[in-house]
């Protein structure tokens, strides 16, 4: 069979990475159409915004999207492109796996754990009110009126939506994610003890959700003493489930367990549409230096074989990763030891070492 997908290279260094992954996709024997887009900093003088409309037509056309890493300024500039494809696309389910394969630079073995994170409430929402503004100055206000407490005037506010609609619906993911592959327990995590109506929402809507899965174990921890246990003892945990917040903390928590973000892959799913990507940014100071590890990246593109059905090609393609690693002969700088940084393979050559793993 045949599939188009959606191909968005990024910016900074998601272009050289893009290609790499590619090339080792192609290699699975998958029959692909890419549809390349434009999306990034590098677009915003051509579009008048880094996240041009034909992207998301061609992901709403395509229903399926591979993206590189996009640069998202701090504190000024354009809002995040992410931020955008998952609000415009509903994508509300942001899944990491957390898996360490032998040969990665990590204090710990034998992790293999999922964290699930809602993507689209919670403080990213992107309702926020500016210092010293009018709306700003009405709301702090209303909320000394309507609640009793009083805000300083000099103040930002950031507004915390959390549903039941979108708490049920992030929770039976989790729960419906663990039952199709064979994990054993979830675990809601939140800060329910503090943030009564919002995050005590979200665990409330949890448990009620869990008694439909009696198969699954259920539990929840709150967000604090999570982090905690995750250094400790994370063979504990198989899926965890978190408000958006959270679970961006905790991903890239879960990232440093097993190795850091280099191999970290993500994917955004909704109801209709999927975007995977690596988890780590652009980093544009290494932009043309074809260095940097494109292993996130070709493991997001092995979870999106798993999307697409093409399971046997999304195992052939982990296991050549596995074995790449393992050896560590051609891994980028990131994947070596400290002492051995000048043997460091490049980007492309970790790609053509996959492939040959991968044609053997």
């Amino acid at each position: 069979m045949k599939h188009t997908i959606t191909l968005i290279p990024g910016d900074g260094t998601g272009p050289e990475i893009t290609e790499t992954v590619v090339r080792v996709l192609e290699a699975t024997g998958l029959k692909i159409e890419w549809d390349v887009q434009e999306a990034g900093s590098d677009v915003l003088e051509k579009y008048g915004t880094p996240l041009p409309n034909q992207v998301l037509e061609s992901i709403k056309r395509n229903k399926v999207a591979l993206k590189g890493p996009i640069t998202t300024p701090v504190g000024t500039g354009f809002r995040s492109v992410n931020v955008a494809l998952r609000k415009e696309l509903d994508l509300f389910a942001c899944l990491r796996p957390c898996k360490t394969y032998p040969g990665v630079r990590s204090r710990y073995e034998n992790i293999d754990l999922v964290i699930i994170r809602e993507n689209t409430e919670d403080l990213y929402a992107g309702i926020e009110f500016e210092v010293n503004q009018e709306a700003t100055t009405r709301l702090i206000q209303n909320i000394k009126e309507l609640s009793g407490h009083s805000i300083r005037t000099d103040t930002g506010l950031s507004i915390k939506p959390i549903s039941i609609f979108g708490s049920k619906r992030i929770v039976t993911f989790a729960f419906e994610y663990a039952r199709q592959n064979n994990r054993r327990k979830v675990t809601a995590v939140h800060k329910a003890n503090i943030m009564k109506y919002s995050d005590g929402l979200f665990l409330q809507v949890a448990r009620q959700v869990a008694s439909n899965y009696p198969d699954i174990e259920f539990e929840d921890r709150i967000v604090d003493n999570m982090c905690m246990q995750l250094v400790q003892k994370p063979e504990l945990y198989d899926v965890l489930v978190l408000p958006n917040l959270y679970g961006d903390i905790l991903s890239d928590l879960g990232a440093g367990l097993v190795g850091g973000l280099g191999v970290a892959p993500g994917a955004n799913i909704g109801t209709d549409y999927a975007v995977f990507e690596p988890t780590h940014g652009s980093a544009p100071k290494y932009k043309n230096q074809n260095k940097v590890n494109p292993m996130a990246m070709i493991l997001s593109g092995m979870m999106m074989l798993q999307y697409i059905g093409e399971k046997e090609k999304a195992q052939k393609l982990e296991k050549a990763v596995s074995k790449v690693i393992q050896e560590n002969r051609f891994v980028t700088y990131d994947m070596k030891p400290i002492s051995n940084q000048d043997q460091a393979a490049k980007t492309n050559e970790v790609g053509e070492t996959i492939i040959r793993a991968l044609t053997k």
